[in-house]
Order: structure tokens, then sequence, then C-alpha cells
């Protein structure tokens, strides 16, 4: 009875850095938004994309769409158990990547890596492009600034992203929402309605230009496909996630399986039920959500929150893109600096080199979305097809219990991949997949490239043996200088407790500025003899570097210690003058002195 009065045992608490903790990673449904809205979004025009191959053998062959989505549903299916078993038989992340290159060799593992680069760079130059058209339909008078839309969108994912994964998580919480609300709105109150609430879009005559074969089909399938990319993403940024990463990962790719399984079979029942077909000036999505809500407020606030809902749908590649890198920085792959990562845990050099190249290739096409969609999905169904053989590999190499069942569901899911993936490059080629053909191997030759540049510089460098014992030498500190100061004595005492010979050396164009230098210097008398080298011509780091050069002529160890005076405030920084920085380049890439600087820092 003391009333919370009684002594407890105190408990030390370190305070975390900043980006340390949990704080800054995934919890499930922060990974849904995360890393999940390329696929989610991808209702917008997957069953799009069906029904405007179907409509060349006529508005009959239209019924085939609900097949053909149960088909692709089912690949869903086989796809989404796939990457559940590959978070858990790679935690690290790498997706198709990580699972070729244990159990398929080098070869595949570049491929697969390959593919998703470029499959992630396509996927935020589509979805910008993409968003940035669908808000034109909305306000025309942005029709004509596509291009200043997308990268303004691109400028602000970016940031968001270099805050780190967690951060545009709960920036991309609302739209995911609301997306996926919206979405499930129009299934449900579409299927209560017995007809239609509105027809928008002007209607257009249709011409059987072919019959309803096998090939139109496969088409069919392999357009509609275009709603499975980012399946994998969850597979890749595995190390988002907040412990327990494989479980949380596992959940979150069941989620979205479910959930995009859902909607893609709702819209297209409502498809078949509303004999819906292409029409002027809107998506069969739009026609839709006027079927469901009419052309009230509500079917506006929809086309809005897809229109949101695709531009950000970009956001996928941030959290699978840069993980991809430092993984393939990790294998000597690419440079190291992909490896690199800040406080947060964002790898902040692959964000930003996705950014660039996503810039890079807006800023080629235009902003325009129609010329990109001949690229778009192939990169992804490559990686698909190499993750099925993969884990085929690893449970017949492996044996677990229960092996053949998934071997035989990654087997399917291997067959229909590659399918789509050779009716997409077949069907696409002429349009513009050709990019891809070539993309792909040339991104393989600079990864090997890469690999062999690190082979002969480690092996240059004894990575790995043990090396001779350290050679004892003597040692010769060089610091220029230009008048007698404070700087001056910072700068002789750092390199005197340096160790070794110390010697300071000054450039004067004035033979009597010298004089004067030379007769304070005996004055002074520091213990350190003063070298004067005249420069006729007013160089001072040419000089410099002829004087390190030759002082290092018999061998020995030569040091330059540059004094550099340093403001409190950055907006001193350009009155100061900037020669010591140029003669520290200078030496480094002129010389195989020991370059440092010394700051010497100001009170203003």
């Amino acid at each position: 009875m003391t009333f919370g009065l009684a002594p407890r045992k105190a408990q030390p608490r370190v305070p975390l850095r900043h980006g340390e903790g949990d704080k800054s990673r995934l919890t499930g449904v922060e990974g849904l938004a995360a890393l999940s809205l390329d696929a989610l979004s991808s209702v917008a025009y997957g069953p799009e994309a069906i029904v405007v191959v179907l409509v060349a053998a006529g508005t009959g062959a239209l019924t085939a769409a609900l097949p053909i989505t149960l088909v692709i549903t089912g690949l869903l299916v086989v796809l989404t158990i796939s990457y559940c078993q590959v978070i858990a038989v790679h935690p690290d992340g790498g997706g198709a990547y990580a699972v070729a290159k244990k159990n398929l060799g080098a070869r595949a593992s570049l491929l697969a890596a390959a593919s998703l680069v470029v499959d992630y760079v396509l996927t935020v130059a589509v979805s910008l492009a993409a968003g940035a058209g669908s808000l034109a339909s909305a306000f025309p008078v942005l029709g004509h600034h596509l291009l200043a839309v997308c990268l303004g969108g691109l400028a602000l994912l970016t940031a968001v992203n270099l805050r780190g994964i967690a951060e545009s998580a709960r920036f991309l919480m609302l739209p995911t929402v609301l997306f996926i609300v919206s979405i499930l709105g129009i299934v449900v109150v579409d299927l209560l309605r017995s007809h239609p609430a509105a027809t928008v879009g002007t209607a257009q005559p249709v011409h059987a230009s072919e019959s309803l074969g096998l090939l139109l089909l496969l088409k069919a399938f392999s357009s509609g496909c275009s709603a499975l990319t980012g399946v994998e993403a969850i597979a890749n940024g595995v190390p988002a996630f907040r412990e327990p990463r494989v479980k949380r990962a596992q959940h979150t790719e069941l989620m979205l399986g479910t959930l995009l399984a859902v909607m893609l079979v709702g819209l297209s029942i409502l498809i078949r039920r509303d004999h819906v077909a292409p029409r002027g000036g809107v998506t069969v999505l739009a026609q839709l959500t006027a079927g469901a809500y009419g052309t009230g407020w509500p079917y506006y606030a929809s086309n809005l929150i897809v229109t949101l809902a695709l531009g950000l749908a970009a956001n996928t590649s941030f959290g699978g893109l840069p993980v991809l890198m430092s993984l393939l920085s990790r294998d000597n792959r690419l440079p190291h600096v992909f490896g690199l990562r800040a406080e947060r845990p964002v790898y902040r050099y692959g964000v930003v080199a996705l950014a660039v190249l996503a810039a890079a290739l807006l800023i080629a096409v235009g902003g325009n979305t129609q010329r990109l969609i001949p690229l778009f999905a192939i990169g992804v169904f490559i990686g698909f097809t190499i993750s099925q053989v993969g884990l085929v590999r690893h449970w017949a190499k492996e044996r677990p219990d229960g092996w053949v069942p998934r071997a035989l569901i990654n087997g399917t899911g291997a067959v229909l991949t590659a399918v789509a993936c050779l009716v997409l490059l077949t069907t696409k080629f002429m349009a513009g997949a050709w990019v891809v053909v070539i993309a792909v191997p040339l991104l393989m030759l600079l990864f090997t490239r890469i690999h062999r540049y690190y082979t002969v510089v480690g092996a240059e460098l004894g990575l790995g043996r043990i090396p001779g014992r350290p050679i004892e030498g003597s040692s010769l500190v060089i610091v220029p200088l230009g008048e007698i100061s404070k700087l001056a004595q910072a700068a002789i005492s750092a390199a005197l407790a340096l160790g070794g010979e110390v010697v300071a050396l000054s450039v004067h164009t004035d033979p009597d500025k010298a004089e004067g230098l030379r007769r304070r210097w005996q004055e002074w008398n520091p213990g350190v003899p003063l070298d004067i080298v005249d420069s006729p011509q007013r160089s001072l780091v040419q000089p410099i570097v002829d004087y390190v050069q030759h002082a290092a002529r018999d061998g020995r160890v030569v040091a330059v210690l540059i004094p550099q005076v340093e403001p409190r405030h950055r907006r001193y920084e350009f009155l100061q003058n900037q020669r010591g920085l140029l003669l520290a380049t200078a030496l480094r890439y002129r010389t195989d002195a020991v370059v440092s600087v010394l700051p010497y820092r100001l009170s203003v």
C-alpha cells in the first residue's frame, strides 16, 4: 500500500541516435503503402489493357476478359506464394537477383539484376507520366506542361525518400488507403446496382480486324499481366521492415496479393456484366466509376484519387532499387558508394541515381506515357521467370519436407511468366521493346566490367593475403605558409607533433617581401627551417608541386600539411581564398605525398 512510492530498480536507457531503432523501419501497413502502390494502382490500366486487345475481335470477344483475368489472378497467387518463399530464403532482400545468384549462377543473376534495374526506372517514369496525363485530363491547362509536372513529382518523391523509407510510407499512407477504398467501393456499389448509374465518354465504332484465336488471347493475357508489376518489390526491400522482418514482409506480400486479386476480379466481373468497351476520352476505370457513383462529386474525387495513386506508385521503385543496388555493390558489381547508408536506413546514393535515370528517361520521351508503355513490364517478367526457376532449383537441391508441391507451384509460375515475357517481347518489339533488349545486356556488361576492375584492384592490393612487415624510413613534413601569424604557429605545432623532419615552405614573387619574411622568421625562431621559392610567374601551386616531387625522390615519406582558415559562419566562406584546397587537389593528383588540411577556425 505504498501508492507507487516504493523504490524501483532504475533501468539505464541509452538514447537512440537520429535514425536508429525500429521507428525508421516499416510496419506491415507502412510497407503496403511504401512498396505496394505500384502493384495496387496497376488495376487502373491492367484490365483496360485486356479490353483494348480483345476489342480487335469485336465487342463479343470482351466476354473473354474475365477468364483471362482469372488466369492472371491464378498467376498472381503463384507469384505471391513464391515471393513469400523468396522472403524466407533471402531475408537480406534482392528478390530475383539473390535467388539467381545462389541457385543459377552469375550470368543468370546479372540478367535478373539488369532486368530489375530497367523495370524499376521504367516504373518511376511510367507512373509519373500516367499520373500527369490523368491530371491533365481533369485540368486541360496542364496538357502542355506534362514534363514539368512529371519532374516536379519526381523531385518531391526524391526529397521524401532521402529522409527515409518510413517517412515515405507515412507520406503515402493516406493516398494508398483512399485508393483501396475507392476501387473496392466501385466494385461493391456497382455490383449492388442493376445497371450503370451513368455513361461517360463518346461511343467509338468497333471494327473486328482479327478473329478471337490463341494468338489474340495470348496478347490479351500478356498485356493484362502488366497488372502484376510491383509484386516483387516487397521481396527486394525486406531489410526496410521492422523485426521480425521476414514475418512482416510475408504478411505484407499476402495483403498485397489478396487486395490486388479482389480488385482485379471485381473490376473484370463489372466489365463483363456491363459490356464495357473502350470509349473516347475516358478510361475503362472511369466508365466503371461513373457506373457506380454517377457523374457527381464522387466520380471526380475517385478520378483524382486514381491520378494521385498512379503518380505516387513510383515510390515502389525508391523502396526496392536502392536495396538491390546496395547488394550489387556488396558483390562488387556496382560502385561501393551505393552500399553506403545514412544514419537513417536509406541508401541515398541509390535514391539519387534512380531519380537521375528516371528524369533522363522522362526528358527523352517528353513525359509521353505512350512512348514508355511498350518498354514496360518486360524486365519484371524476366525477373519473375528467373526467380521461379531459381526456387525450383533451390527445392531440388535442399529437398526439405513438402518440397515437391512447392517446386510444382514455382515451376508452373515459371512457365506462365516465361510465356508472358515471350509474348510481350514479340508483340512489342518493333514498338520499342528493342530498347530493353539492348539495355539489359549493356547493364550486364557494365556489372561484369566493374567486377573485373574490383578483382584487379584486389589482386594489386593483396586483399586476403598477409603483407610483409612495414618498412621503416625517414619522413618529411612540408608546411606551406605565406606569412608569420597564429595560423603559422598552429601549423608548425601540428607538424612537429607528427614527428620526423619539418620544413616550412613559402612561395614569393617579390624579392623584397621574401627577404622581409626571412628576417622575421629568424627573429621568431620556431626551430624549423624556412625554404623560400621564387616564382616570377606569380604561380603558387606549381612551385610547391615541384618542390614536393623533388623532396620525394630519395624515397622519403613526404607529408604536406596545409593550413586553411575556416570562418565560423558559412556566409563568410567566399571571402576566404581557396588556394589551400586547390593546392591539396593538385598535390593529390600529381604527387604521392600524404596531403592533410589543417582547419584554423575563426570566431567570426
